[in-house]
């Protein structure tokens, strides 16, 4: 179990890492035509998610391995992994769309296009209004635009009243650690950036060239609160490492918290709001 937790948790970087680099060029959903598909292949677990989200999951023929959410995901069909899926697998299922992410591996890709499936790519979004792009994009292809728009107006609805909760309230800097060996953090180019904003901080590696920072420079900012996504006794561990650091403010404040990565790394328009609340009462309590 504790293996399987750390290669989704690897995933999930990696998921924020390709979000943060220049994408690959993606085939654009807008070109393909024809009805809503019927039966769907999903490479990607919050691909998953969102297609549950829709309302299609009885439309969904297979999954990766680690499509784990919702729960009911677990009884699909599997066609393997993230990154390396079965081609034999997905054929014999007869899928008439397949959504693939940006890490998916470009040749298998290329490779179902020959056979004369339909694939979409979709790259990993860089902030909260692409997510919600793609979100809407992936329910117009799927038959399901109107509930797609529902779900991001009642998302949207939802932050406007965080963004007035608080407006005016002091701008505590953040450090969220994605990562840690090395020592990963958000940048501007980020969507978990627009967790600490819309929250009502301030990202202390928001103008880095690259997600991976130093100790020492964390240091340096000497952050008002940190953030660990992490999950059990690593991120446990963690925690620990900082709090030996006696002059930061954030360890004399008692300001470090843990958060699950599913929630903060790989968000719907659903969960992203569920998570911002989460955050806003880190850095702002009673908020």
């Amino acid at each position: 179990m504790e293996g399987k937790r750390g290669r989704i948790i690897f995933l999930l970087a990696l998921l924020l890492v390709a979000g943060m680099l220049p994408a690959h060029a993606a085939d654009h959903p807008a070109d393909a035509a024809g009805l809503s598909p019927r039966r769907i292949i999903s490479l990607g677990p919050t691909i998953t998610e969102k297609l549950y989200l829709l309302g299609v999951q009885d439309r969904l023929v297979g999954v990766t391995t680690y499509c784990e959410r919702p729960p009911e995901a677990l009884s699909k069909e599997k066609i393997g992994n993230v990154t390396q899926v079965n081609i034999e697998k997905i054929v014999e299922l007869k899928p008439d769309l397949v959504v693939a992410t940006s890490l998916t591996e470009r040749r298998a890709v290329e490779r179902l296009k020959r056979l004369g499936i339909r694939v979409i790519v979709f790259n990993a979004p860089g902030s909260y209004a692409e997510m919600n792009r793609q979100f809407l994009e992936l329910g117009r292809i799927v038959g399901s635009e109107r509930q797609a728009e529902g779900i991001v107006r009642a998302a949207g609805r939802r932050i406007d009243l965080i963004r007035r909760r608080v407006a005016g309230l002091p701008q505590p800097k953040v450090f969220i650690q994605l990562g840690a060996k090395p020592l990963f953090a958000a940048t501007k180019n980020s969507f978990v950036n627009d967790f600490i904003e819309l929250a009502g901080g301030t990202n202390i590696a928001r103008e880095a060239k690259t997600g991976f920072v130093s100790r020492e420079e964390v240091l340096r900012q000497d952050p008002d609160i940190i953030i660990i996504v992490g999950m059990d006794a690593a991120a446990g561990n963690e925690k620990e490492g900082w709090q030996k650091f006696h002059a930061l403010r954030a360890v004399r404040n008692d300001k470090i918290f843990v958060m699950d990565p599913y929630r903060i790394c790989s968000p719907t328009p659903r969960t992203f709001v569920d998570a911002l609340e989460e955050m806003v009462q880190a850095l702002h309590p009673g908020a």
